[in-house]
């Protein structure tokens, strides 16, 4: 998975190979082929990997759903792995794209969208009920953050702003919704 990674990013979706992949790992071509028949069973992997390591950054056992919707923005804008974040941004945006025509693909990405949307909708709905939030739709709230957090990883992409602010703006969005005073600058 890390050298599919490094290859989606040095030669984005377009020109990823099998080959190219196999360059930037331990293991050749063939032995690639040996457990994935094509390069769309290779990246239907990948996203599941993706998924699951989100999953695992998602992990949070804090109570409060401060904490939690915390934790949740800085799994998808702390810092990446790697110094590339941009790369991978791209090859990410160039794998969304392929989505209408990939139905393993659109089912992946939606699954990592529903993951998204009931984390943040959890906090919401744990933090309204806590009286710590505004009475406000915890679903609407979550979609609506999801949507920004996507529509700010195309922008990030095509118009190279910065993930950070959009970071910024979302949780603006989210103190103002939730009628929380933060106290302190970035806190969600």
């Amino acid at each position: 998975m890390s050298a599919t990674y490094r290859a989606l990013c040095a030669h984005g979706y377009a020109d990823l190979t099998m080959q190219r992949i196999a360059d930037e790992s331990d293991r050749s071509k063939a032995a690639l082929h040996y457990h994935y028949d094509t390069k769309e069973e290779l990246l239907r992997s990948f996203l599941d990997y993706l998924l699951d390591d989100f999953e695992s950054r998602l992990a949070c056992e804090s109570a409060d759903p401060r904490d939690r919707l915390d934790t949740f923005l800085e799994a998808v804008f702390g810092p990446a792995e790697a110094d590339d974040r941009g790369d991978f941004a791209v090859a990410l945006l160039e794998i969304k794209a392929q989505a209408p025509y990939s139905e393993s693909y659109r089912d992946r990405l939606r699954a990592l969208d529903e993951r998204m949307r009931e984390t943040v909708a959890a906090a919401v709905r744990d933090g309204v009920e806590a009286g710590d939030f505004e009475a406000v739709d915890p679903d609407d709230v979550a979609r609506f953050t999801v949507t920004a957090i996507n529509g700010a990883h195309v922008r990030e992409v095509t118009f190279d702003e910065s993930a950070a602010e959009a970071r910024r703006l979302v949780e603006a969005y989210l103190d103002e919704t939730l009628g929380r005073d933060t106290g302190a600058e970035g806190s969600v």
